[in-house]
């Protein structure tokens, strides 16, 4: 046991050794912070003697804290790490009220209520309330309530805070408040508490019985925060008034992979840590595991351009490594060809296995290529962090109505879209047809075209009658469109594509944009030159289905490990892997059109880059695609500024066909394994080449605006502003709605709203030639002018 610290680094034997008063440990990516923390824990306990009952530790995932437990557990050769308070935040807090509850009105049993359980709840309360769901959908009211309590806004602070209810009349639900109440008042006397609950709950306990807090800030006497980056308001609240005695608190966190403010985490929380403290002390891991060299000088390189972090070098003893392969393709069909080309390429050639790959991305509306290409090289694969872009409800929707068109006798599918968007067709009702469907052997399309023969009352009757109608309706174009014009005529006609672009919540623009992937794909195969024979040729909806039909056969749902990996960057926050390709770095994409406005979203959008670049262990592969459909369009694209932010020396841009922001058909710069088994050496040929001989010159870009929906809006112009010769930054401790302010960007505006928490306030500020920007105070400077 004693060997423990000679497997240590300097700097991480510093930070573990370290035993009174608040030290702040950053830890850059690769750094070892969990065997930082877990020796740091085990030190304690065999050193110091500390009792592992006096032990907090927090982390962000359940996986963590058992990883964390189990190594404390092998190094002191004992069980005692099993007393220790270990685990992710919600479930340690849980556990505390469950000892506490009743002081504040809860049984010890209560219910925790998940997010279908809550968003049921609060239906019924609206409902209830007499008002329209699908103005007040309980996804959006959900999603509201969830920022109040990680703010630390309870029901009565909502109801009484001016701004929120301007907030709430722009939107125009004034009556979430009210909703807010009532559903509080419903999961208490449910004795239930939702997932916020356990943070807020907490909070309030703390806050409101003395005796309680006394108790727990004796009993922990060292406390250890994972991740503290990604910590919120109400987290910050609760350990900083648990630390409040001994302040023997120990954070680990990097600040340059804070990329999770839009479920409410602050990277102030980091940035301020030794502020809130006196005598911290500061360790920074800038020893580096897992990459190689290339990889950490670009990573390092590009977060250099961020203004708000905490200034790091990471850097590794492991060899220098391959060059950042860049790679240039003309579509995003060919970007999904090339990474599928490559995985194969490399596992013949440099014996990796499907399990080494990872494949990320900024959107999970970009998997679709990557899937199809796989499944077409027979890859094996899994998506992370969701469901596979064909299995996700909203693509299932319309999939089932073009199949519905298809075959009316398919009742799965017909069984799905009958009531869906909701047209007055209850489930009774729909019991109802099936019965009649199994009673007189005949299709349950068949009981729905003879409704009128089957009893239904009049209401269902008339709703049943308009759904055959326009069912036939789309069935007469079958045989004179092909795939894409049916498609667009269910998107409009279904309201379907209305519905979710209506839903502004996260979860609605995700699937609005599944759904313009999705059309985008079908406008791709039957664009497609293979499909040409005929008037129709191949490019019937029939054909398109069959086609999908097999790309989402579930032969490969059998558990199998060696598979290709595809998430979002934000779910591969803590992963590794050794081979790595991130997709879509183009502007507007990646960084995102939503996160240009502000310094403060910009350079979250560049940790998020950090974060992709640093999963990679070996090898890294940066894509984009010249063209890409987007909203129905064929869009030209511009690389990402983040491509200009790399070193030159650690790039390799032969695969970028000459250059990174050279347009035409992409070169991909070197021999694949399947030009080399059939052409042999030096009788291979670039993608460009194979694709012009065949179809000749690329496609030109397409003005016309498909009619199923609106077109995205340009990505807002900054208006640059030559700031005042006077120009002097204010302090804005005090600054007040209605106030008149310059910004040295911006320029003058007026500030129409104050929220955000005393540490980290947020300015809206209305500036006269640049619209509403949401200011972050502690980095942001304001002249105020009056």
């Amino acid at each position: 046991m004693g060997n423990y610290l000679n497997e240590l680094n300097e700097q991480q034997r510093e930070a573990v050794i370290h035993k009174e008063g608040p030290i702040m440990i950053v830890a850059g990516a690769g750094s070892g912070k969990t065997k930082v923390l877990t020796t740091r824990i085990a030190h304690l306990m065999s050193q110091h003697k500390i009792d592992a009952f006096n032990i907090l530790a927090l982390t962000f995932t359940n996986k963590a804290a058992a990883e964390m437990k189990e190594r404390v557990e092998k190094i002191l050769g004992n069980s005692e790490a099993r007393n220790l308070y270990i685990g992710t935040f919600h479930s340690v807090f849980a556990r505390m009220l469950r000892a506490e509850g009743p002081k504040i009105g809860y049984p010890n049993n209560f219910t925790i209520y998940d997010t279908d359980d809550s968003r049921s709840v609060l239906k019924t309360v609206i409902n209830e309330m007499n008002l329209d769901d699908k103005h007040y959908k309980p996804s959006v009211v959900h999603n509201r309530i969830s920022q109040a309590k990680n703010a630390l806004v309870g029901p009565a602070e909502y109801q009484n805070d001016y701004y929120i209810q301007q907030e709430d009349m722009r939107s125009n639900r004034p009556l979430i408040g009210q909703i807010y109440q009532s559903y509080a008042a419903r999961c208490f006397k449910n004795g239930a508490m939702d997932y916020d609950d356990l943070l807020f709950k907490m909070y309030e306990l703390l806050r409101d019985f003395p005796e309680v807090l006394y108790k727990y800030q004796h009993k922990f006497k060292y406390i250890m925060i994972d991740e503290y980056q990604d910590t919120n308001a109400v987290q910050y609240q609760i350990i900083k008034l648990l630390a409040a005695v001994h302040e023997n608190i120990a954070v680990v966190g990097d600040d340059a992979q804070s990329i999770y403010s839009f479920r409410g985490a602050t990277i102030e929380n980091i940035l301020q840590f030794q502020k809130d403290y006196d005598d911290v002390k500061v360790v920074k891991l800038e020893q580096n595991y897992r990459s190689t060299q290339s990889i950490l000088n670009v990573a390092n390189e590009v977060i250099k351009n961020n203004k708000g972090q905490i200034p790091k070098d990471l850097w590794t003893e492991n060899h220098e490594g391959e060059k950042i392969r860049l790679v240039r393709t003309m579509t995003d069909n060919d970007e999904g060809k090339f990474v599928a080309d490559t995985i194969q390429e490399q596992k013949l050639r440099n014996h990796f296995y499907n399990r080494d790959f990872a494949i990320l991305y900024r959107t999970n509306a970009q998997s679709r290529s990557f899937e199809e290409s796989l499944r077409r090289m027979g890859i094996p694969y899994r998506i992370y962090g969701g469901v596979s872009f064909y299995q996700r409800k909203e693509i299932k929707d319309v999939l089932a109505y073009l199949r519905v068109i298809v075959n009316t006798r398919d009742e799965e599918a017909l069984k799905r879209i009958i009531n869906y968007p909701v047209r007055g067709i209850g489930k009774t009702s729909i019991e109802k047809a099936v019965i009649f469907a199994n009673e007189h052997n005949i299709s349950m399309w068949e009981v729905l075209t003879k409704a009128g023969e089957f009893g239904f009352k009049a209401g269902a009757l008339e709703a049943i009658s308009n759904f055959v109608i326009m069912i036939k309706y789309f069935q007469s174009m079958l045989s004179s469109k092909n795939a894409y014009d049916v498609a667009v005529q269910v998107g409009k006609h279904t309201n379907i594509v209305k519905d979710l672009f209506n839903d502004k919540t996260t979860e609605g623009l995700a699937r609005y944009e599944n759904i313009q992937e999705l059309f985008n794909s079908i406008k791709e195969w039957t664009e497609s030159p293979s499909n040409d024979d005929g008037e129709l040729g191949d490019k019937t909806l029939g054909s398109y289905l069959q086609q999908i039909t097999l790309l989402t056969d579930a032969d490969d749902d059998k558990e199998n490990s060696d598979v290709v990996k595809l998430m979002t960057i934000h779910a591969a926050k803590g992963l590794e892997f050794a081979c790595v390709f991130v997709g879509g770095i183009e502007e507007t994409l990646f960084p995102s059109a939503m996160s240009i406005n502000t310094r403060e979203e910009l350079e979250e959008e560049r940790r998020l880059f950090y974060v992709a670049v640093t999963r990679a262990k070996k090898n890294l592969w940066l894509t984009y695609s010249n063209t890409r459909y987007r909203f129905g369009q064929l869009v030209q694209n511009e690389p990402s500024r983040f491509i200009e932010e790399m070193p030159e020396q650690y790039i390799d841009r032969s695969f970028a066909g000459g250059g990174a922001r050279n347009q035409g058909y992409n070169d991909f710069g070197g021999t694949s394994a399947f030009d080399r088994m059939s052409g042999g050496s030096g009788g291979w040929k670039s993608n460009s080449a194979r694709v012009a001989e065949k179809y000749g010159p690329p496609p030109t870009k397409k003005e016309t605006k498909p009619a199923y929906m609106p077109v995205a809006p340009a990505a807002p112009k900054v208006v640059e502003h030559q700031p005042s010769a006077d120009f002097s930054a204010s302090d804005t401790t005090g600054l007040q709605v209605g106030q008149k302010v310059e910004h040295q960007k911006f320029g003058f505006g007026e500030v129409l709203k104050m929220e955000g928490s005393a540490h980290n306030p947020i300015a809206t500020v209305k500036f006269h030639l640049n619209g509403e920007k949401k200011i972050m105070l502690n980095y942001a400077k304001l002249r105020i002018v009056d």
